[in-house]
C-alpha cells in the first residue's frame, strides 16, 4: 500500500535494527486520512470472508480496526490489557508478550462480545513475533468462533511472526512488509525499495 509506505518513509524513524517508530501517524498521533485508506484496504482484502466482528488489542490497533469495521459495517471489539471495575470474571483471556515493551500482559474480552457463529478478522498495528495476533486468535478460539484472517498494518518480515501464524493455519494480510531496518534504512520486502528515513 503506497500511502502507508510513503508515511513510513516520510514520517517514521528507525530506532534500531529491530524497532521502527511510527508514533507520528499510527500509534500515538493518528493520521485519520491514512487510517481511512488503511481501513478500506483491509475491508477490500477481506470482503469475501463474511466478517461479523473485528478484534484488536488496545490501543494501537483501534484506529485501523475502527476504519475497517466501519467499512465492513461490523462491530469492533478490542481486548483490554487491564480489567476495569465494570468487567466481571466472565471473560476470555490470553497472555501476550510484547516485543516492544519486553513484558507479558494478560488480555481479556468479555464473553458477551464473541459468539460461536462469529467470523472474526483480527487487526493489529505491527507483526513482529506474532504474539499479539496469536493471543487474540486464542481468545477467538475460546469463544468457539472462527479466525477469518489476520490483518497487519506493518509487518517486520525479518522476524518470525508471519511464519508462526501461517503454520497455525491463519491467513495473513500485511499492508507494508519490511525486510530490513539495518543502518537506519527501511527495505520493503515486496519491491526491494530501500529508503533512508
Amino acid at each position: 500500500m503506497e500511502q502507508l509506505k510513503n508515511a513510513i518513509i516520510e514520517r517514521g524513524s528507525v530506532v534500531s535494527d529491530g524497532v521502527l517508530k511510527v508514533d507520528t501517524f499510527l500509534n500515538h498521533q493518528i493520521d485519520t486520512n491514512l487510517m481511512i485508506h488503511i481501513g478500506k484496504e483491509f475491508a477490500n482484502r477481506f470482503k469475501e470472508s463474511k466478517i461479523t466482528k473485528i478484534l484488536t488489542i488496545e490501543t494501537s490497533g483501534i484506529a485501523p480496526s475502527f476504519m475497517a469495521a466501519n467499512d465492513l459495517d461490523v462491530p469492533l471489539v478490542f481486548a483490554r490489557k487491564k480489567k476495569s471495575l465494570t468487567m466481571n470474571n466472565d471473560v476470555f483471556t490470553s497472555s501476550v508478550y510484547s516485543f516492544t515493551k519486553q513484558e507479558t500482559t494478560e488480555i481479556a474480552v468479555s464473553k458477551n462480545f464473541l459468539q460461536e457463529n462469529d467470523q472474526v478478522l483480527i487487526i493489529d498495528d505491527f507483526l513482529a513475533n506474532g504474539q499479539a495476533a496469536l493471543g487474540l486468535a486464542a481468545i477467538v478460539e475460546q469463544a468457539g468462533a472462527t479466525v477469518a484472517g489476520i490483518g497487519i498494518v506493518i509487518e517486520k518480515s525479518f522476524q518470525n511472526g508471519r511464519s508462526l501464524l501461517e503454520e497455525a493455519g491463519y491467513r495473513v494480510e500485511s499492508l507494508a512488509r519490511i525486510e530490513s531496518l539495518k543502518n537506519g534504512k527501511v527495505t520493503f520486502l515486496a519491491d526491494k525499495t530501500v529508503q533512508t528515513i
